[in-house]
């Protein structure tokens, strides 16, 4: 087990998207952002809807999880947004230092 995990979190739009992703990588919170387009479907005040989305996926620690929620809560859009941790089991030796090197915790 590793001491870095992943992050998910759905976006409006790419503006959005940017402005998280920038505003998290500067204050050293996560150390890289990958965005994608999805497509959505839920449930939303009792009805299916389907929105356009940019998925971020965020390499960062655990024990951020809290201040990177509090960040993401200042910008996005949404009251609910999705925000999810999921756990690294092993990183490259390389990929931990550098990691290391851009998050600070």
């Amino acid at each position: 087990m590793t001491d870095f995990c992943q992050l998910q979190l759905t976006c409006a739009d790419k503006e959005e998207a940017n402005k998280i992703a920038s505003t998290l990588l500067v204050k050293h919170l996560v150390a890289c952002v990958k965005q994608m387009p999805v497509n959505s479907t839920y449930w939303w005040q009792g009805k299916m809807e389907v929105s356009d989305e940019i998925m971020l996926i965020m390499d960062s620690k655990p024990q951020l999880f809290a201040k990177i929620e509090a960040e993401i809560a200042k910008i996005h859009s949404y009251d609910t947004f999705v925000l999810q941790q999921l756990p690294i089991n092993k990183v490259s030796e390389k990929v931990k230092a550098w990691l290391e090197k851009y998050i600070d915790a």
